[in-house]
């Protein structure tokens, strides 16, 4: 059942206020109680350790997972989605687990890791996986009629991907000891054997999934892996897209089915093609450097990525976040809102990030000075927590809108937050596509 506090209507996503309010010289209290109803909330405690390597008081009534800082680690991820599916209420703690990072002292071996209530601490993913559902799932994701099957097509992901390729956290299972891309056979071979395998599944069980019509265990083991591959493979190779409805009619399907029926993969845990295909030109994540013709392709895609949303896609998007703040009050009810969320809590770290990198902002109209940053900011969380004029779901908030998209700066800074996210690590990636969005207007002279 839905939290009643925040039912209204999904369309809208704060409090109404007099129309003189509403102006742009609303300050970030004004934002706050816009979002009044996730406030009201206290949302699980998320501790960055290389931010705070102070060591937590751990809940005794809440499990605790240790992930990977930045969101790029594919095995936190099957844990992570776990908790996430089971609508579990837990703590994270971010590790940073790459190379010259630093770990707290309290915490040693490799992510992921859970402590439990009563203290316990264990690993593997697969494990976790298993552990999770086994204590807060009642069976959801290794059902009793097939957790065989669920354990057998789990264990086919690793004699599936290739077996000779680098460990890396950032680009699993691409390329090779030598620093270069696997070959493209190798490549298509692993496609087309996931295919063939969904395919002789979905025939079976008559689902999309690896073991029929819902998401299991089994689904979790391979999704990681096969969603970076979705993003980064079409730019290691010329025509090599897992997405080809063509060449892998029964992939496209699963993978259409995780991001359009599995509300926690699509709202949270899901990262965006173009953060997956950012961490391939980022030094020491296992190649050797990264091909021209590598970022070339990544400019190409990146286009595909900053187009306008289709009604349709936003009507399936603001269902699968209804479903999945039903149980998770503390955010906002829609997607654009809970980004504009994200920014209010976060907007003092955002203006010195964004003054330390000032040197790298030549050619944006963003102020460089705290209160000009400060009003840049505010004026982006209130059209991302508002609502576009244009978009006609916002109408009694159109001024507050239209004097936002006024600011000096609001779209370039949408572009660099753009450009500086890691998703899923900073929000989901429906949350983090209305950013994306409005970072795409600046080609645009409607505003300007």
């Amino acid at each position: 059942m839905q939290d009643t506090s925040r039912e209204a209507t999904s369309q809208y996503t704060m409090k109404k206020y007099p129309q003189s309010v509403l102006a742009f010289i609303a300050q970030w209290q004004d934002l706050e109680n816009s979002l009044l109803s996730s406030t009201r909330h206290e949302e699980p405690l998320i501790i960055d350790s290389a931010l705070d390597p102070s060591k937590p008081n751990y809940s005794k009534e809440r499990p605790t997972l240790f992930r990977e800082r930045h969101g790029w680690c594919p095995y936190s991820e099957r844990a992570w989605l776990a908790l996430e599916h089971c609508n579990v209420s837990y703590d994270t703690i971010r590790i940073d687990n790459t190379g010259p990072g630093v770990k707290p002292a309290y915490f040693s071996g490799q992510t992921p890791q859970m402590k439990w209530p009563e203290g316990r601490v264990q690993g593997e993913s697969m494990d976790l996986v298993k552990e999770i559902d086994t204590r807060y799932g009642n069976g959801i994701l290794y059902p009793s009629d097939r957790d065989e099957m669920v354990t057998e097509l789990s264990d086919k992901f690793r004699k599936t991907f290739p077996s000779k390729s680098r460990p890396s956290s950032r680009a699993a299972f691409l390329f090779g000891w030598n620093g270069e891309p696997l070959w493209k056979s190798e490549f298509e071979r692993v496609l087309s054997d996931t295919n063939e395998l969904l395919k002789t599944q979905q025939q079976s069980l008559g689902g999309p999934f690896f073991c029929g019509s819902q998401m299991t265990a089994a689904d979790i083991a391979w999704v990681p892996f096969l969603e970076r591959y979705a993003a980064q493979l079409p730019c290691l190779h010329e025509g090599l897209n897992p997405r080809d409805a063509t060449a892998y009619p029964h992939l496209n399907h699963w993978f259409e089915a995780m991001e359009t029926t599995v509300p926690a993969y699509a709202c949270r845990v899901q990262g965006n093609p173009s953060s997956w295909r950012k961490v391939l030109t980022m030094a020491g994540y296992g190649n050797a450097g990264v091909p021209p013709s590598v970022v070339e392709r990544m400019e190409d895609f990146d286009l595909d990525d900053r187009r306008a949303q289709t009604e349709e896609e936003r009507i399936l998007d603001q269902q699968l976040w209804d479903s999945y703040i039903s149980t998770r009050p503390y955010l906002a009810l829609t997607p654009s809102a809970e980004a504009g969320r994200v920014l209010l809590n976060n907007r003092n770290a955002i203006v010195k990030d964004t003054l330390k990198r000032a040197g790298s902002l030549e050619g944006m109209d963003i102020p460089l000075d705290e209160k000009g940053l400060d009003d840049t900011i505010r004026a982006l969380a209130t059209i991302l927590i508002y609502g576009c004029a244009e978009n006609g779901h916002y109408n009694e908030l159109e001024t507050a809108s239209k004097e936002a998209m006024n600011v000096r700066g609001v779209l370039d800074m949408a572009g660099f937050l753009d450009q500086r996210m890691c998703v899923p690590r900073d929000m989901g990636c429906v949350s983090a596509a209305a950013i994306k969005r409005l970072a795409a207007l600046r080609s645009t002279s409607m505003y300007h």
